[in-house]
């Protein structure tokens, strides 16, 4: 559908406009007769490059004119009256992500095997992911038009890779020139404009830790409260990603971690009003400490990024087992053998899921078995549920028990029931002979508590 070229990171957008991608029956978009495969060229005369333009020229607007070509190649201009808050009941194609310049030491992309979907391998810096879907970009190669786009259509927050303010250390850790690697300037104005911003570090042994992390936080923590978050996450190392100047995050690198960064987070709850700087859920586990309380997490900015997620999966999960115990009858279930199955997932977080789960047992007569999922298809350190591949849940077949299986979500494109190997849920549950759930936690909590 589109052309690349990246000089560098450039994105060349070979068609114009946007695509529609559905219509749907009685809306405003089919009383005009527009049909998927029909391009939206331009609105009030403004060029559309994308949806986020099209909602952006269109937000609130009652008189329109509406410039479209047509699947046919015709042309068409339509002249628009409607409501305020009419929807025109059609969607668009997906955003073709802006490709990413950089050559990071630590790059996922470069950790996948040569055998993983094409969409892996994926590079992608592009600012509007970044305010959809909390991407992280670097800055490095914003250009002037992105950085007049994000203003003008208030696309905040933004989610920025820092990784350090020490400019030779984050030149190193990119892969660019000191010139490309000082954002400070690009970041000043876009906080100057309104804009807010939740930076992630990727802490790397021996790189960017200790001295060279205390002075990104502290210089981070200056530009509060437009900078409103600082995620740092450890290096994760797969067998594929093997560069010699990476050092693989051990326990003790955890704790050593946690020691610093927690004398930093409660002088920065004093001078700030908030922890500011938080460690991934993914340190906590390795180093094997209790993850902090809910209170350290505040509204959990980063919650996407495994920062908290183990907290509130925690405090969700209490609030769950309360309810059924109010619940007359308590846990209501169809058969004796209704919930008798395997919940799988990560090594990490396994051994937390699988007390929860134990409890759950023994108050409530469920028969519910945590299996801790070794991630053969990356290898290395990686221990996440959501890197969870079909072919690692086939060699855990055999220690399924119960007549269901459970598999997080996260393991799953957000549009289609595949995993990252290509393997589909279809194909797993056929493999296993037993129905195969891929459920967050509030699915999973409709389940053990139907309405």
């Amino acid at each position: 559908m589109y052309e690349f070229a990246v000089t560098p990171a450039v994105t060349q957008i070979r068609r114009r406009g946007v695509e529609i991608g559905e219509v749907v029956a009685g809306s405003l978009g089919a009383e005009l007769e527009l049909e998927a495969g029909d391009r939206i060229m331009r609105v009030n005369g403004r060029v559309v490059r994308d949806y986020l333009d099209f909602r952006f020229h269109t937000a609130g607007e009652t008189e329109l004119t509406i410039d479209v070509r047509k699947r046919s190649g015709e042309d068409w201009e339509l002249n628009i009256e409607r409501d305020e808050a009419e929807d025109f009941g059609f969607n668009f194609e997906q955003i073709v992500p802006r490709q990413c310049a950089n050559e990071c030491l630590f790059c996922f992309c470069k950790g996948n095997p040569e055998t993983a979907r094409p969409s892996l391998f994926v590079r992608d810096e592009d600012v509007r992911l970044s305010f959809l879907y909390g991407n992280y970009t670097t800055l490095t190669s914003i250009t002037e038009d992105e950085m007049r786009r994000v203003i003008e259509q208030r696309l905040t927050p933004q989610y920025v890779s820092v990784h350090a303010t020490d400019l030779d250390v984050r030149a190193y850790l990119l892969g660019v020139d000191k010139k490309r690697a000082d954002i400070s300037a690009k970041m000043q104005r876009l906080m100057d404009a309104g804009i807010d911003i939740h930076a992630q570090v990727v802490l790397c042994p021996k790189i960017n830790d200790g001295e060279v992390l205390r002075r990104t936080i502290y210089d981070l923590a200056e530009l509060h409260p437009r900078v409103s978050s600082v995620a740092i996450v450890p290096l994760g190392l797969t067998r594929y990603l093997n560069d010699p100047r990476l050092t693989a995050v051990t326990p003790e690198f955890c704790r050593q971690a946690i020691r610093e960064v927690s004398a930093m987070q409660r002088d920065l709850r004093a001078r700030l009003g908030t922890t500011f700087a938080f460690l991934g859920d993914e340190i906590y586990l390795k180093a094997g400490r209790a993850i902090p309380s809910r209170k350290h997490y505040g509204d959990y900015p980063q919650i996407e990024d495994g920062i908290g997620m183990v907290r509130n999966f925690t405090n969700e999960f209490k609030a769950l087992t309360r309810v059924l115990a109010r619940k007359p009858g308590g846990l209501a279930r169809p058969s004796e053998s209704a919930l008798f199955g395997t919940i799988m997932t990560g090594t990490l977080f396994a051994p937390v899921l699988r007390k929860m789960i134990d409890r759950l047992n023994r108050r409530f007569g469920t028969q519910l078995y945590v299996e801790a999922v070794r991630n053969e298809y990356f290898g290395g350190d990686v221990s996440v549920a959501g890197l969870l591949t079909g072919g690692d849940f086939l060699k855990a077949r055999e220690r399924a028990r119960g007549n269901l299986v459970i598999i997080p979500r996260a393991t799953l494109k957000s549009d289609e029931e595949v995993m990252l190997d290509g393997v589909t849920l279809g194909e797993l549950q056929r493999n296993y002979g037993v129905p195969v759930h891929a459920l967050d936690f509030a699915e999973l909590a409709r389940m053990l508590c139907p309405r």
